[in-house]
């Protein structure tokens, strides 16, 4: 009986590796982010947060709402704290009655349709790239920088996605660039996919073209493909994080007289996905590229994409 006790105890620790290790680094890190928040709440008021019960993530939900939080996020923020105790062994029922309810009320009071951050579309995307050219750095650093946005943007990429990059996951092909990312998001088995970039006519907007440039300047042939740079402009060994692409992302908007604030390191990605979607792009081709596994947020892109198309008021005749 005793050595059942300890095999029991000894799959309990195991499930859990398993748990923590399903999801990858970067979503476990805003899980836990998302449950700080929910923690601090918790503090403030005389709560308990791990384990919590459902009135009492009802209670945060709601005080979410009463601030500037998106629906979207308030749901994210949910499922953050639900996965959290999954991963330390505690059971929390988010599907019960008081919080799927209180949410619903906060749908209809809130309203679904909420603005985001802007997605880069092809003209700030070309405003951008002017603006590097510009600027007074090398032409290393000029170069690397045009190939994270190019790629970034026409691989419909994540900020995580593109800094995980090695020279290892190129291959150049006839046609273009066949990617092979080993791991996303919504890839949580580790399974891997490829995407592939064909050449441009126009070699000084082609990602493939750039990044060649970029490979051929700084000679990396193995390892990091995208790398910081030393305080005396050299070429380090260490990898860019996602940070510093979403912060090089909002540099080069401001200097292109583009405002910032309206815009995150997510742009490229969406200005991808609603610039194919303006250009006539089926929806399952657009979540070829993105990786999403659900239609929702795609057909959202597509929706916003075709606004001015076969637009009501254009039949009008004054």
């Amino acid at each position: 009986m005793k050595d059942l006790v300890t095999d029991i105890k000894a799959l309990q620790e195991e499930t859990l590796k398993n748990l923590q290790s399903s999801k990858a680094m970067n979503t476990v890190r805003a899980y836990k982010s998302d449950f700080k928040d929910f923690g601090l709440f918790c503090v403030q008021n005389g709560f308990k947060n791990l384990p919590s019960e459902p009135k009492i993530v009802s209670l945060y939900l709601t005080h979410l709402s009463t601030k500037e939080v998106r629906l979207s996020t308030i749901k994210r923020r949910l499922v953050s704290i639900g996965v959290i105790h999954k991963m330390k062994g505690h059971y929390l029922d988010t599907k019960h009655p008081v919080i799927v309810e209180n949410l619903m009320g906060i749908k209809r009071r809130k309203g679904t349709v909420q603005k985001g951050k802007k997605p880069i579309l092809i003209n700030e995307l070309k405003k951008i790239l002017k603006a590097i050219d510009e600027q007074n750095i090398q032409d290393i650093k000029k170069l690397r920088d045009k190939s994270i946005i190019l790629i970034g943007f026409s691989g419909g990429f994540r900020r995580n996605e593109i800094v995980s990059l090695d020279y290892e996951d190129l291959d150049f092909v006839h046609e273009g660039l066949k990617i092979t990312v080993k791991r996303s998001k919504t890839d949580q088995f580790g399974e891997g996919s490829i995407k592939a970039l064909p050449y441009f006519e126009d070699s000084v907007y082609c990602p493939v073209t750039i990044l060649q440039r970029w490979l051929n300047i700084s000679k990396i042939n193995k390892g990091p493909l995208f790398r910081r740079f030393s305080k005396g402009s050299k070429l380090t060994n260490d990898r860019l994080t996602d940070q510093t692409v979403a912060l090089l992302i909002k540099d080069y908007l401001n200097i292109a007289g583009i405002d910032s604030k309206n815009y995150s390191g997510h742009s490229l990605r969406s200005g991808f996905a609603t610039s194919a979607a303006e250009s006539g792009a089926e929806e399952r081709s657009i979540m070829n590229m993105t990786g999403h596994k659900s239609t929702e947020m795609v057909r959202r892109y597509i929706k916003e994409a075709n606004l001015f198309k076969d637009n009501a008021l254009k039949k009008i005749k004054i």
